[in-house]
């Protein structure tokens, strides 16, 4: 075979790898975040000074699970760098929803950024929860950049089976 057809050929396989792999990527993290790629705004009285990054992100993905066992259910939240007088969580009628601000650093005197992934901002984010969840006996704490919250479950009560007219 001609050394060059060979050479593109192979080419070829590393570029068909190499974009097989980015697509399956983005496919798991379509799949598997539907509301984790969440979106910080910026306040207001929030003022671009000289210093401030122009291009911060106004999305992050703030990544969760959320579990049940016999007894409660379960969910954590990544939250890193924040402080968890920045947080408010609240349960509602079928979710759980955090909000909360994630501050820039005060001192950004003398700072030229060369990379910038952290988004800054207010942001919520909400996962839904069963129905069958004893909301004001939750537990909410906060450790290592991560939220977690505790919910007993009620006893649920069996379907009622009703007869077709």
């Amino acid at each position: 075979m001609d050394p060059m057809k060979k050479l593109r050929s192979e080419l070829e396989r590393s570029i068909s790898r190499a974009w097989e792999g980015l697509t399956d990527g983005w496919r798991e993290l379509l799949s598997r975040s539907t509301g984790a790629l969440t979106h910080f705004v910026r306040a207001a009285t929030q003022h671009k000074t000289e210093n401030s990054p122009e291009d911060a992100p106004h999305w992050a993905i703030l990544a969760a699970e959320c579990w049940e066992t016999a007894y409660s259910v379960i969910v954590q939240i990544e939250v890193p760098g924040m402080s968890k007088d920045d947080l408010d969580v609240s349960i509602y009628r079928g979710g759980l929803r955090i909000r909360g601000e994630k501050r820039l650093a005060a001192d950004q005197q003398g700072r030229l950024y060369y990379l910038m992934e952290r988004a800054f901002g207010r942001f919520e984010r909400t996962i839904s929860m069963p129905d069958n969840i004893d909301a004001p006996r939750a537990e909410v704490s906060y450790r290592d950049g991560v939220v977690t919250v505790i919910v007993p479950k009620t006893q649920a009560a069996p379907p009622t089976q009703l007869s077709v007219k």
